[in-house]
């Protein structure tokens, strides 16, 4: 984020810009943001700071789940309902896309860290997003830009599903499958596109929340298709929310995503069930919010 960003953002901007999508949409909406521990955090001085990732290791998990519901609670009253956090990723090898923002090599200390940031965003009514499943322990390429993989057999990726086990313990509300492909489990699909992935996260792992797609301009993801294609694979595959950059051509993957169903290609019910995972999390936001201010 940009220092001129930083000087001109208010916390009025939030409140209007949440103001006018819900009255855009005719009903309550999700309002999503990075705030990661210690890493990309969206809302910078407009909500109370939590701790630097080293500050982390010496905090109580009591003391960072109640700082983060400090800082939630003042997100929540800008209008922001849904964080795209925390980074669980356990990562023991290189992995310059995740430089700085993950929480570090051992499991057990990545799991309290983020167990106490889900109960705490989520007491004050903003949804945390667990990502990046299934867990990028190495990853060479910043899939941002390249075609990125995590390689190795199945067996090296224990210790990032079990933390995953351990925050969907928690109640965590939503995952997000990461960007990198994993021949281990599907050698031709971004974890975003790839139904065996998804598989894993819901059928293996038991989770029944909501799934919110990487960043589908990702190179990683796109694996040169074209966002119209890699957003119906992405639903098809088991998401229900898609992360587009705004100049991606939203009018255009809104019709690709009709046209799919249309032709057969994404199943109708997959859609309908997509659109009420996104809409029964946004009414539970709101009511909490309602039920908070009476």
């Amino acid at each position: 984020m940009s220092e001129a960003r930083k000087g001109v953002e208010t916390q009025a901007d939030f409140v209007n810009i949440a103001r006018q999508a819900a009255a855009l949409a005719g009903a309550p909406v999700l309002i999503a943001v990075d705030q990661e521990l210690g890493g990309i955090e969206r809302l910078h001085q407009l909500v109370p700071a939590i701790a630097s990732r080293e500050q982390l290791k010496e905090l109580s998990s009591q003391d960072i789940e109640h700082r983060c519901f400090e800082m939630a609670k003042v997100a929540r009253s800008l209008g922001v309902n849904l964080f795209l956090a925390p980074i669980v990723d356990v990562v023991t090898g290189a992995n310059p896309w995740l430089l700085n923002r993950h929480l570090g090599a051992e499991p057990v200390e990545v799991s309290r860290v983020s167990c106490a940031f889900i109960r705490g965003v989520q007491r004050a009514g903003v949804i945390a997003t667990a990502k990046h499943f299934p867990g990028h322990y190495i990853t060479e390429e910043d899939p941002a830009v390249a075609e990125a993989t995590v390689p190795g057999p199945l067996e090296l990726l224990h210790d990032n599903l079990e933390v995953f086990k351990e925050v969907i313990a928690t109640g965590v509300k939503a995952v997000m499958p990461g960007p990198a492909v994993f021949p281990a489990i599907d050698p031709e699909h971004s974890a975003s596109t790839s139904s065996k992935v998804i598989g894993i996260l819901r059928d293996t792992l038991g989770f029944d929340g909501l799934i919110i797609s990487d960043d589908l301009d990702a190179v990683s993801i796109l694996r040169a298709n074209s966002i119209t294609d890699t957003a119906v694979a992405s639903l098809k595959a088991g998401a229900h929310l898609l992360l587009v950059s705004s100049e991606s051509g939203l009018d255009a993957i809104a019709d690709a995503i009709v046209a799919a169903v249309h032709e057969g290609v994404l199943d109708r019910q997959i859609l309908l069930n997509a659109s009420f995972k996104v809409r029964e999390l946004a009414n539970a936001t709101h009511d909490k919010n309602a039920s908070k201010r009476d």
